[in-house]
């Protein structure tokens, strides 16, 4: 008997669901007998001992559906080792657990903190796989993460629908994507849906730069600019700050987001109507899309051959179109930031896209 449990943990996002479904049938159809259970909201159930048993009716009509069947919660890698607050050792928890349902593997899914923590389970000596997951695109060691183009079409199409009502008000718009530490989103979706401004955290503005593109495109006649900003873009200025430094600059502001501190400041040193639009959660929801369908497909029975194959301590993830499995202990603790040198910069640059540096 094969016992497999799925974690998946983190934000939620598109092809959560797929990709499990990938694993499961994979193992259905290629191994005699199987048990699958699902554990319950993240690491939260593994600590906490709350699963159940998943059936191969489980997995059916789940290609399409967002979310997670089993549930997710955030549990911060850093509080791992510290006792919750009844005094219990989470790690030994969830290693109990595991032993209780006589696990052969872990299949994990999910983003760089929950990368962090399956590899600490991994180092404690429980088989582990993974999957990466996240809307950002910055899980190190694949090229891809499922999530990341559904995400984008529909901060894209957020962009997309925000051209018109600014072009019939002559107004500029800030739509501001998801992604505190890396701008891969924001990236893709301004370039797709003709932002005229795209923001990143690893390129720090000026916001005198973005001024004078915004002053330039309206002497040339053109009444209306749209900027795409990464919920973590920063000022060059802010950017020389430590964390200490920069919470105390702005510890007494009103403004809820960066979006609306560069709304104010175009508005300041433009004269030109702002208005701020963010998709938020929105973008983390609703249906896979065809792409994201595909690949977590193909993850799912990666993964599911590293199972089979006893190969653990592994995520499965891109090298080009190629799927390979990459050690969790070179994985956890690394971002994949988009590259100042970005090729993608170069080619908006072309166009004329500015990136206030």
């Amino acid at each position: 008997m094969l016992r497999i449990g799925f974690i998946t943990s983190g934000g939620d996002c598109q092809s959560l669901n797929a990709t499990m479904r990938g694993v499961a049938k994979t193992l259905y159809n290629n191994v005699k007998d199987v048990e699958i259970y699902g554990i319950l909201e993240g690491y939260k159930g593994l600590m906490y001992g709350n699963y159940r048993l998943l059936k191969p009716k489980d997995f059916s009509g789940v290609l399409t559906l967002g979310g997670t069947i089993i549930g997710t919660s955030r549990q911060p890698f850093k509080l791992m080792n510290v006792p919750d607050e009844n005094g219990l050792d989470k790690v030994k928890a969830m290693k109990d657990t595991y032993k209780k349902l006589k696990l052969d593997c872990l299949v994990i899914l999910g983003g760089n903190g929950t990368h962090k923590t399956a590899n600490l389970l991994s180092e404690e000596g429980l088989n582990v796989v993974t999957c990466p997951k996240t809307i950002d695109n910055d899980i190190w060691g694949t090229d891809m993460t499922f999530g990341f183009q559904s995400a984008v079409d529909i901060a894209t199409n957020v962009i997309d629908c925000i051209h018109t009502t600014a072009a019939s008000h002559g107004r500029v718009f800030i739509v501001e994507v998801m992604g505190h530490k890396v701008g891969w989103m924001t990236l893709h979706a301004g370039i797709a849906g003709g932002a005229d401004v795209i923001l990143l955290p690893e390129v720090p503005y000026d916001i005198n730069k973005v001024a004078n593109a915004l002053k330039k495109r309206a002497k040339e006649g053109k009444r209306f600019s749209i900027i795409a900003v990464a919920e973590g873009a920063i000022s060059k200025e802010d950017a020389k700050l430590s964390k200490k430094e920069y919470k105390e600059k702005y510890k007494n502001s009103t403004d809820p987001s960066v979006a609306y501190r560069i709304g104010r400041e175009i508005t300041e040193k433009c004269g030109q109507e702002v208005r701020i639009t963010i998709p938020g959660h929105t973008q983390r929801g609703g249906s896979p899309c065809a792409y994201d369908r595909v690949i977590s497909t193909r993850l799912g029975v990666a993964a599911a051959k590293l199972i089979m194959e006893e190969k653990y301590g592994y995520m499965v993830g891109f090298d080009g179109d190629k799927i390979v499995p990459v050690p969790l202990n070179e994985v956890a603790g690394k971002l994949k930031y988009v590259p100042k040198d970005c090729q993608m910069i170069k080619e908006a640059k072309a166009l004329g896209i500015c990136f206030g540096d």
